[in-house]
């Protein structure tokens, strides 16, 4: 299968889960609304599902990693957890208490975060490392559509039909399982291959390692640029959750719009996030990839500051395009950056893995912090203060390009010297 159509059905697949997912951040946190005050409590019910996803993801990631059928690693799962997170969701609105709410939040979250990783991996499963820059560049785009999406839902549904409206992500769910199920297998991926090859030379004990050795291997291993690497995607995870979880509530309580107005706010900075996808991808081919993410986070940040200081609706929105811009550059290079630092392909499905709990314990922690901070002072400068946490990551990833070039020089050195 070609790189092109293998990155179109990747797409697909991702495309369809987030659907729901962003229109979950979109209309979620308006139905707890109904029954909380507290915008911490809202925040951190939000980032609930993003807890789920840090014992979810890898533990599935592993699992996925250690599969062999005749279908490969990856697809068994999603063609059982794609549907039954599509089915759930639709109960969402027609909870009539917190409890059931909460409950159904809790079901829905915990299907879905089977399927997160496990497609995600199919890009350094197929692709090879020079191709998967741009590739995930191409999925990215597909996901932030996504945005575009549950916007649209939003501005054009909601108000009018608010229950009907979450059967609209489901159905494009299973769609889109229906075409993915259809035409691949992952069975014939390089890195199905290769793992297979692996096993075959482990001998009499074929399956990879473990997550806990995983896990123990990135902790105690000298070289620590994959811990700053998660630790950056940790601090700017918690920044992009809180500005997306938190959005409709803050443009209902600090611009006065409407709920379904408010839930639009996002829709123009999707269309941004789409024309900077794959430009970021080029520029981190050109100037470095941690570079490219710090100036993406930089941007990400000073827009949402400015955010601040222009609080009407359009300024919002031209503040959100512009991290949007920002945190493109972000999510189309970090997670291409750690799989090529993964040791083998063994572990692509528990790197991901790894990347996602990093990634949504920033989206647990982040909302709730923001929240918290917004309950003390107020709504006016929730922007300011998710700008202040995406510039920790910028300090971060400043640490981490430093002992990228000592540990490039270093290699440099040894490879001279063995001539």
């Amino acid at each position: 299968m070609s790189n092109r159509r293998i990155t179109f059905f990747i797409a697909l697949a991702l495309f369809a889960q987030e659907s729901t997912w962003n229109f979950y951040d979109n209309q979620v946190p308006v139905l707890l609304r109904e029954h909380l005050a507290s915008a911490a409590l809202v925040g951190a019910l939000m980032g609930m599902d993003n807890l789920l996803g840090i014992f979810v993801q890898p533990w599935i990631g592993n699992r996925s990693d250690n599969t062999r059928t005749r279908w490969g690693r990856r697809i068994p799962y999603l063609a059982v957890g794609m549907p039954l997170a599509a089915l759930v969701f639709v109960l969402l609105p027609w909870t009539t208490s917190l409890a059931t709410l909460v409950a159904v939040m809790f079901c829905y979250a915990l299907i879905a975060n089977t399927t997160r990783p496990l497609a995600e991996s199919l890009v350094p499963d197929f692709l090879p490392p020079e191709r998967r820059g741009r590739a995930n560049a191409a999925v990215k785009i597909a996901t932030a559509l996504t945005i575009i999406v549950a916007s649209l839902i939003s501005l054009l549904v909601v108000d009018e039909h608010p229950k009907a409206a979450f059967v609209l992500p489901s159905v494009i769910m299973l769609a889109a399982t229906v075409v993915l199920l259809a035409n691949v297998r992952d069975s014939r991926s390089r890195g199905y291959q290769a793992a297979v090859a692996e096993d075959a030379a482990a001998g009499p004990a074929p399956a990879g390692p473990a997550l806990r050795q995983i896990v123990a291997g990135l902790v105690t291993d000298q070289d620590r640029r994959r811990l700053l690497l998660l630790l950056t995607v940790l601090l700017f995870g918690g920044a992009w959750f809180a500005s997306r979880s938190l959005i409709t509530p803050y443009g209902m309580e600090a611009l006065g719009l409407s709920r379904g107005e408010a839930g639009g706010l996002t829709l123009p900075s999707g269309i941004a996030y789409v024309a900077a996808a794959y430009p970021a991808a080029l520029l981190a081919e050109r100037f470095g990839r941690l570079r490219t993410i710090a100036a993406g986070m930089i941007v990400f940040a000073a827009a949402l500051a400015a955010g601040t200081a222009a609080q009407t609706a359009t300024g919002t929105v031209v503040a959100f395009c512009l991290a949007s811009v920002g945190a493109a550059a972000f999510t189309i290079n970090a997670a291409v950056a750690l799989w090529n630092l993964a040791p083998s392909s063994r572990v692509f499905g528990a790197y991901t893995g790894l990347y996602a709990v990093t990634w949504y314990l920033g989206g647990f922690g982040g909302p709730a912090l923001i929240g918290a901070v917004v309950d003390l002072v107020g709504w006016d400068g929730m922007l300011l203060y998710i700008a202040a946490l995406a510039m920790l990551a910028v300090l971060v990833v400043v640490r981490l390009g430093r002992l990228q070039r000592l540990h490039r020089a270093a290699r440099a050195t040894t490879l001279n010297g063995s001539e």
